[in-house]
């Protein structure tokens, strides 16, 4: 079987945007008299989609506050951090000219909404490299749940078990794995025993590409 389709997570593996969020987190909550942390961040809502963030945390903190509001003002503040900060992660341009030159479909699947995927294409001019982009916002749910893998697979025309997912939380592989696609991924914790169910664990995107020649 010839794996020819390619599908990126973004934030964390296209580019280094969770200190970003979780910035935005701490920076807005504390608004509201919460004080989280970044232990916190990661283990709440890394990898989910923004309506799980602000829901999980007016959850946690009995916030009487809708989480819509607290929704956009996260989203707001990671767009504008994105905008003024933000950088590719190592390797990415060389994966994506590998990708484009061996012949690869290129997708993304992310639980970010359209907003930051717009914010990152242009930070990153690297729009011109992806045939699909799919947000999670337009599933009815978000990972781990494996929506907008599929959702991904259906737009490329190719049965998941034909695509490779590069991933780089236990929310995404969780949701690659239950796609049925091969996922392989750069965690930011490789010592967590849960990343034993990703097909490979890289340290990066150049270890990646020398995977797949």
């Amino acid at each position: 079987m010839e794996l020819k389709s390619f599908i990126f997570d973004m934030d964390g593996v296209i580019i280094d945007s969770e200190p970003f969020w979780r910035q935005a987190q701490i920076s807005i909550l504390s608004k509201y008299k919460v004080t989280i942390s970044i232990e916190d961040c990661i283990q709440y809502t890394m990898g989910k989609r923004i309506d799980d963030v602000a829901f999980t945390w007016c959850q946690l903190h009995s916030l009487q506050l809708d989480p819509k509001v607290l929704e956009q003002e996260i989203i707001n503040a990671v767009t504008t951090l994105i905008a003024e900060k933000g950088e590719a992660k190592p390797g990415l341009y060389e994966l994506l000219d590998f990708l484009k030159e061996n012949k690869y479909q290129i997708a993304l699947a992310t639980s970010s909404s359209l907003p930051i995927i717009n914010a990152v294409f242009k930070r990153l001019s690297i729009a011109q490299y992806f045939e699909v982009v799919c947000s999670a916002d337009e599933e009815v749910y978000g990972k781990p749940h494996p929506a907008v893998y599929l959702k991904a697979a259906k737009k490329l025309k190719v049965s998941p078990s034909n695509c490779i997912v590069l991933e780089d939380s236990v929310t995404g592989l969780i949701a690659a794995k239950a796609a049925a696609m091969k996922t392989v991924v750069i965690p930011e914790d490789p010592s967590d025993p849960r990343f034993r169910l990703a097909d490979a664990i890289f340290t990066s995107m150049f270890e990646v590409i020398e995977f797949l020649q």
